[in-house]
């Protein structure tokens, strides 16, 4: 049986604990309404661009994808903040025209950049199955890291190697010389916009993409380039994709 004596004895533990608890609580809740204010705040700039395109995002080809991917990644930020349901998998996906807005999207800031970037598509008519922004994301990620650390040639080249697509991003080189070329301002907005500070995360995400997918991703370095190679599974037009 429990003493009175052992119970006001634990008392101080219980309150340092549960202020604890309740300091934790209201830190966590703090934390949640400030990223929510940043949610919010990015929907604002996201919807006026959406707004200011007008109907051209019908046929804007990498512009509106690009509205697309975004509007995609800030429903992700949404559900890991507030939970949520998870959207389902859309089904079949061209290749080419995944590659292609990818390499479209990012021509400009290569340019910018002073590097070249290119695809080379030796896959047919290779189709894949899954959530094409979320692959459209992958594909980003790697082509921004080639152009932001690689060398001055970029090449997105696809194969089909038994049944899997291979799509790889390979660069010629680490970067050496000056990004003066970049305009002024637009210089500073990719600096922003990149998250140059905080490493890793882009790959991190090709890799929860790959295997979300039924894929691999690889990752090799050397002294002639960086080799990112994506692998995804083909599918069948008729057939039916899911998680």
């Amino acid at each position: 049986m429990i003493e009175l004596a052992h119970l006001v004895a634990g008392w101080p533990l219980v309150v340092t604990m549960a202020a604890a608890v309740t300091v934790q609580g209201l830190r966590e809740g703090r934390r949640r309404s400030s990223l929510n204010e940043a949610l919010h705040e990015l929907r604002r700039p996201l919807q006026a661009v959406a707004l200011a395109s007008g109907p051209r995002l019908a046929t804007a080809g990498a512009g509106g994808e690009a509205i697309e991917l975004a509007a995609a990644a800030l429903e992700r930020l949404d559900r890991e903040i507030n939970g949520g349901p998870r959207p389902a998998m859309r089904g079949a996906i061209d290749g080419l025209s995944l590659a292609g807005a990818a390499v479209e999207r990012w021509q400009e800031a290569a340019r910018l950049a002073g590097a070249r970037l290119e695809l080379r598509w030796n896959a047919g008519q290779a189709t894949v199955g899954g959530d094409r922004a979320a692959l459209g994301q992958a594909l980003d990620n790697l082509i921004v890291n080639a152009i932001e650390h690689g060398g001055p040639t970029i090449v997105v080249s696809a194969r089909v190697r038994e049944d899997r697509l291979r799509v790889a991003v390979a660069d010629s080189g680490r970067r050496s010389r000056s990004r003066a070329r970049q305009e002024p301002l637009a210089a500073a907005a990719i600096a922003r916009l990149s998250g140059r500070r905080r490493h890793g995360h882009g790959l991190a995400v090709v890799r929860r993409i790959a295997s979300e997918h039924g894929g691999v991703f690889a990752l090799r370095r050397s002294q002639a380039g960086t080799l990112a190679v994506l692998e995804l599974p083909l599918i069948e037009l008729g057939e039916r994709w899911a998680l």
